[in-house]
């Protein structure tokens, strides 16, 4: 096992996946793709999550999917302008990125009505060694 300069191992089979489903969101906020970009690059950055590259594609008439290579592994977006609604998807490796954090930053970014998230703890439990 690897150990950074911090006081948390890296190379851990362990991460946190953050699944999200807002709703009540401005359709004009789904359907601009540079928004969407910006402000999930923002969120990850804020997030101490390293963003690789970053793709997007924007579907006709409407909506648009942003995917997020991280260093820490993935995030995606996928909007439904003519519902209000979007999905969120965030994984992260390790203990050092924020998963939970970029999601409640995109929340605050986008002003949802409603919101359903959930954290999946994946991998193996490593808090001893973190702690």
């Amino acid at each position: 096992m690897s150990v950074d300069t911090g006081t948390a191992p890296v190379g851990l089979f362990t991460g946190q996946h953050v699944l999200a489903e807002l709703e009540g969101v401005d359709p004009e906020l789904l359907d601009d793709e540079q928004f969407l970009r910006d402000t999930l690059h923002h969120a990850l950055d804020e997030s101490r999550a390293t963003v690789c590259q970053m793709i997007a594609k924007r579907f006709e008439p409407q909506g648009v999917t942003v995917l997020a290579l991280l260093s820490e592994s993935h995030a995606s977006l996928h909007t439904y302008p003519e519902d209000g609604s979007i999905f969120i998807d965030v994984f992260t490796c390790g203990h050092t990125a924020q998963p939970e954090r970029a999601v409640q930053l995109l929340a605050e970014a986008l002003k949802p009505t409603t919101q359903n998230v959930r954290t999946i703890h994946r991998g193996r439990d490593y808090s001893a060694l973190v702690s």
